[in-house]
């Protein structure tokens, strides 16, 4: 039993002074207090050596002269912190246990079970104490284990490996407990027998075979658990046997998988899907058997071939009904963990016969369709995997389910959808528009697909090049602009049918029937497309692919002078050039507008033009995709809302996880907008505070571990939602009401807190939040649910959090009703930040000063976007917490093209003395939504501060006397 004990901060001279002399308890045993204290010591860094050579030589003694079992187990426990805590004292630690009589002594096997545990965790840092260990020898194992202790027969059984036992002693140990009456012992017994497997140190093929037969033995137990270990010992010790003799290879593994099958319809669903577990393990297996299992009647060719054995009569019925459906009942079942175990067996089945395959394509059609996410993309990871095996053979009766999930309301449901569909090959014409009219469908739903989408169509077209040959004059009446010369390249239609076009050529089919305009149109959308194919070519690349596919009009060539350099259009790292056109394909005739609209003018396509573009609408377009990008992160990020409800946050922060790693494929100095980027990323670290703080408040069956101390998780969200409300200006109105509102729901989470004590302040700031609703509702902005019954409920609000007590139920049934909603973000948001720099300044090269006189600090500060009406703080920190504001003039600083750089000489008055100190600086901006009544009266900021930049440590040395 282990000691929990408080704070360590007292020193180690008061905290046990008789520990500096071991002779100081004689005979006198440890006392539970003294033990406590021990373990304050041993656990505290700074406790020096020869207290803890003390400590040893008073445990070691306590070890000698105690016969209380409950202190002999403390003191154990003892060493084994002072060894693992301390490295230095290991060695001696392990041989005082290994030489005491706790490791020879059967009268307590739970105190010998726990001396063991020490000496092994020691052996297992230090190889040199190996040898020690091995002259236990197996008898003492062997003797631990008999003994009456169920929990150390348990321990022993489980850590077995860690003993270096003999093989067949081991397999001998594991084997006799396999008829334990306990049932955790038969189940720990058949996870040691699974591990030995692994170990390929038995080879006489009858211990494998009584390991095999034993565990076959053990599937008719009567406890669940029991029964799940022995599908996994009997899978382990079959593979083993099937391997030992490969001349009956095929008669082995037949039997084996005939054996799991048996167990798919067992009455528990951890051991049914330890069975699905297992036969996906199963390499070999003959034809009519696997068959067998997708058809609950048994087959004609079953029982001509005789696969499963040489048999007759009752026991060939058994067999056979064991087998029998076994898929089917598998795919069938009420339990989703089931059915998503046997769709993941068949993805490495039905690569053993293409038969089995074709059979057991007409059964996941209907999985397609099922209730659960989970089972309906683990059958798309089937179907993916068929078609890179290339047995995937769709029919036109498989179209309809197959293509369904194209318009899942899941995301990743219609991805996978999407990668089957860039390997698979139709060989019907009328299939092949079936699925390019789904995949149109998908993009036009959908927006935040289109990049996914657009790479699935050029890989299909790609794999299927002269059927989109034969519609390319279909596509072209699509695709042209209409009587007025104007062509909309917002149609997502217009775009993902480019992409379908262009990949013809690749095919390896004479493409020479597309139109060479095809190929200029797309030179339009270069940047949109290239990013959908990143993983087939860079965008250098496609467009020498549109430049070549285009000059087959026989219109001039644009020549590029040596040394002069072609912008790609929609290049992500071009500069802004504005004033200056460039030249591109000649055969590209149409012509950008300059003047923003959405549009293109279409000249006569027989007259030759130069095609003239300026790189600041090429930028604009390039930058309107990664926009698009953004806001479909966070349309994402609306739809894990439910999940945060039902408590699944390891699901939630993978998910935004994903988001995150998303965004970073955006380089800072890249084409991105920065403000879009910068809230994006800020955007998605509020909802990962917001979802652990919501976790605090879900009942404990909901979710089994909360994330952080509640408290500190609230200041991180306040701070990080101040950052969303004053670091970037342009905003939309509805971006606006969005952050309101979770400014909003985090003051009804804080009043919900029983033990709040700043409910005062809390409730100024709904006040506050809901009063700035108020403005914006009034500019036409549509409220949530939420925000309308917290407006109805405010008053009522008021009064319950004023009040001594409060009213939890109306704070829980305004949080029932919140959820996350979609809003959209636009180039023109803009992120408001600072650098902050102290030139020539480092721990060798610090500011001199003299102790109790002002100090000047030189410093260089640049300022992105900030307005000049805006209250700028610089905060000066020192290391013992007390700080001194100084206010920034932003009026003596010019702007230029929203940057501001002016250097000053930044006076700090509480120099203290001492040889050396440092100090941090900050630049802090004013939010005047919240009162900062902290800093009132210090003559410094009059509202809480946003903080534009990282701190910058700054050394100061005081001037030494000559």
């Amino acid at each position: 039993m282990e000691d929990h004990c408080g704070s360590t901060s007292t020193s180690t001279s008061t905290a046990l002074p008789s520990l500096h002399l071991a002779t100081n308890f004689g005979d006198k045993a440890l006392s539970s207090q003294t033990l406590a204290r021990i373990r304050a010591l041993i656990l505290n860094p700074s406790t020096p050596d020869s207290t803890l050579s003390s400590i040893f030589q008073i445990l070691t003694r306590s070890l000698e002269l105690t016969r209380n079992s409950v202190v002999l187990h403390r003191t154990l426990k003892l060493l084994s912190d002072l060894s693992s805590h301390r490295a230095q004292f290991s060695r001696l630690v392990f041989d005082s246990v290994r030489a005491n009589s706790l490791l020879s002594s059967a009268s307590s096997t739970r105190l010998a079970a726990q001396a063991l545990d020490v000496v092994l965790s020691i052996a297992e840092r230090d190889p040199a104490s190996v040898p020690a260990v091995d002259d236990l020898g197996d008898g003492f194992f062997a003797s631990l284990c008999f003994g009456p202790s169920l929990s150390v027969r348990l321990w022993l059984l489980r850590n077995a490996e860690r003993f270096r036992l003999r093989p067949y002693l081991s397999i001998t140990l594991f084997l006799g407990f396999t008829k334990d009456p306990y049932p955790c012992v038969r189940k720990a017994a058949l996870d040691g027998l699974v591990r030995l497997s692994r170990t390929n140190a038995i080879e006489d093929e009858d211990m494998i075979r009584g390991c095999y037969y034993r565990a076959v033995e053990l599937l008719r137990d009567m406890e669940d658990t029991v029964r799940s270990a022995a599908v996994r010992a009997v899978c382990a010790w079959g593979l083993v046997l099937v391997a030992s003799n490969p001349e009956t290879k095929i008669q082995f593994s037949d039997e084996v998988f005939v054996k799991l099958c048996s167990m798919a319809r067992d009455m528990s669903v951890e051991v049914r899907v330890e069975a699905f577990n297992a036969l996906r393990k199963i390499e070999v297996v003959s034809e009519d058997i696997l068959l067998q299992t997708l058809s609950k009647r048994v087959l004609g060719i079953v029982k001509e071939k005789k696969s499963l054995g040489q048999c007759c009569g009752e026991q060939f019925e058994i067999l056979a009904s064991s087998v029998a459906g076994a898929l089917l009942h598998g795919l069938e079942d009420e339990f989703f963990e089931v059915r998503k175990s046997a769709c993941h067996s068949l993805s490495t089945l039905i690569v053993l016969s293409t038969d089995f395959a074709l059979e057991a394509l007409n059964l996941l059609m209907d999985i397609l369709n099922d209730d659960t996410v989970i089972v309906r993309l683990q059958a798309l990871e089937t179907v993916h995997r068929m078609a890179t095996c290339d047995c995937l053979k769709l029919q036109e009766k498989h179209m309809h389910m197959f293509l369904g999930p194209l318009v899942d309301k899941d995301f990743s449901i219609r991805c996978a959808t999407r990668k089957i569909l860039k390997l698979v090959k139709l060989s019907v014409f009328k299939l092949f528009n079936l699925t390019v009219d789904a995949l149109l469908d998908n993009v036009a739903r959908y927006p935040e697909d289109e990049f996914d989408a657009f790479s699935a169509l050029f890989h299909f077209g790609r794999n299927h090049g002269k059927f989109v040959v034969c519609i390319v004059e279909d596509i072209s009446q699509q695709i042209e602009p209409t009587h007025e010369g104007k062509l909309d390249f917002d149609n997502v239609r217009v775009a993902a049918l480019l992409v379908l076009a262009i990949s013809a050529p690749l095919s390896g089919e004479n493409a020479s029937k597309i139109p060479p305009t095809i190929f200029s149109y797309a030179v339009t959308l270069l940047g949109r497309i290239s990013n959908a194919l990143t993983d087939v070519m860079s965008q250098s690349d496609l467009l020498d692919h549109l430049s070549q596919c285009s000059r087959s009009t026989g219109l001039p060539v644009v020549e590029v002078k040596e040394g002069e350099q072609r912008f790609p259009l929609g290049k992500g790292n071009i500069q802004d050039n504005s004033n200056d056109d460039i030249i591109d394909f000649a055969a590209a005739p149409l012509q950008q507008k300059i003047d923003g609209t959405s549009e293109t003018q279409f000249p006569d396509i027989g007259e030759p033009r130069k095609l003239k573009t300026s790189l600041l609408d090429h930028k604009l377009e390039a930058q309107d995709a990664v926009i698009k990008t953004m806001n479909a992160i966070i349309a994402r990020v609306k739809d894990i809302w439910p999940l945060v409800q039902s408590g699944d946050v390891y699901e939630v922060l993978r998910m935004l996880r994903s988001c995150r790693e998303e965004l970073a494929t955006f380089h800072p100095n890249s084409i991105a907008p920065a403000g879009v980027l910068a809230f994006t990323l800020q955007y998605l670290q509020t909802i990962k505070l917001l979802s652990k703080v919501w976790g605090h408040f879900l009942d404990s069956k909901f979710l089994a571990y909360r994330m952080g101390t509640l408290d500190l998780l609230f200041g991180k969200l306040d701070k990080r939602l101040r950052e969303l409300r004053g670091t970037f200006i342009g905003l939309s109105k509805e971006g606006e009401l969005h952050v309101l509102e979770l400014v909003l729901v985090t003051c009804i989470l804080r009043l919900l807190k029983v033990e709040i004590c700043c409910k005062h302040a809390t409730l100024r700031k709904l006040s506050s939040t809901i009063s700035q609703m108020e403005s914006l509702l009034k500019r036409g902005v549509q409220p949530s649910n939420f925000v309308i019954e917290v407006g109805k409920f405010s008053t009522e609000i008021q009064t319950s959090a004023s009040g001594d007590s409060c009213d939890p139920y109306l704070f829980k049934r305004l949080l029932e009703i919140f959820c996350l909603k979609e809003f959209l973000v636009c180039g023109r948001l803009k992120y408001v930040k600072a650098e902050l720099d102290v030139p020539n300044n480092d721990s060798e090269n610090p500011v001199h000063y003299v102790s109790g006189l002002p100090v000047g600090i030189t410093c260089q500060i640049t300022l992105c976007n900030i307005l000049v009406e805006t209250r700028l703080w610089l905060k000066m920190t020192m290391d013992d917490g007390s700080t001194q504001f100084l206010f920034l003039d932003l009026s003596l600083s010019k702007d230029c093209n929203g940057y501001r750089r002016f250097s000053f000489v930044a006076p700090f008055y509480r120099t203290p003395k001492a040889i050396c100190f440092t100090i941090r600086l900050c630049v802090g901006m004013e939010c005047p939504l919240e009162d900062a009544h902290f800093v009132k009266r210090c003559g410094g900021p009059k509202h809480e501060l946003v903080y534009l930049c990282k701190e910058r440590e700054v050394f100061l040395s005081m001037i030494c006397k000559g």
